[in-house]
């Protein structure tokens, strides 16, 4: 390597100030740290008081090129004046964290560092081991592995179920956990969760896709599928 390319390799500090300056051109330059730290996800963090920019990023991160910093410091200098960054530098920050080595590294992180957090699957009202096993025969003919099933620590009204593949675990909303509750929603819901254990995300470019034209249809071998989603809605 030349002087002269040396010269041109920006700090993630020294990209930060440039970032800073053009988005806040008439602020006062603040002292910048920057640190990459152990998070069990891609979030980072960033705040200014008293002149001083601290931000946290994940490690993952860390030697990633100067362009995904720039990205980075864009996205998050932006959301700090408040207004939405500009789309090619949202587009180029996920583009990068969406190759595929990328999404192994924080599924990985996720692994090793995340703690997943559910009560047990025999709730007050329903099962989800028993009904597991049902719907796994009735649809899958026996042959789904069971993942990790439970509860969710707080009713959620708008997230009903979500499957982590990071821990293989199957999470329903308690508050479906009650009495008033029509079994035939629960069922749903959870089978619906297990299909996403046989179509995973796929992820095209920018785009992932979370429900696939293949996911769909197999939705519909759900004999009451369209009285279930009515049932929900009406809860």
């Amino acid at each position: 390597m030349s002087l002269e390319s040396a010269v041109l390799i920006e700090t993630p500090e020294q990209i930060f100030l440039r970032v800073y300056r053009q988005i806040r051109p008439h602020a006062k330059p603040p002292r910048i740290t920057i640190g990459f730290r152990k998070f069990a996800n891609a979030n980072s963090f960033i705040r200014l008081e008293e002149g001083h920019l601290e931000t946290r990023i994940t490690d993952v991160l860390d030697g990633a090129p100067a362009y995904v910093i720039e990205a980075l410091a864009h996205i998050l200098i932006s959301k700090l004046a408040r207004r939405p960054p500009e789309r090619v530098y949202q587009e180029r920050y996920r583009r990068y964290l969406n190759r595929k080595e990328m999404r192994r590294s924080l599924m990985l992180l996720r692994q090793s560092r995340g703690r997943k957090q559910l009560r047990d699957p025999r709730g007050h009202q329903f099962d989800l081991d028993a009904l597991f096993e049902e719907l796994n025969f009735r649809f899958f003919y026996g042959l789904m592995a069971r993942p990790t099933l439970g509860w969710s620590l707080r009713p959620s009204r708008t997230t009903l179920g979500h499957y982590d593949p990071s821990h293989n675990a199957i999470v329903l909303s308690s508050w479906l956990d009650r009495p008033e509750v029509p079994a035939l929603a629960v069922e749903y819901v959870l089978f619906h969760e297990m299909l996403h254990l046989r179509y995973p995300v796929e992820h095209r470019g920018l785009r992932r896709c979370v429900h696939t034209a293949e996911f769909k249809e197999a939705e519909k071998q759900f004999p009451e599928w369209k009285e279930a989603r009515r049932l929900l809605k009406k809860l």
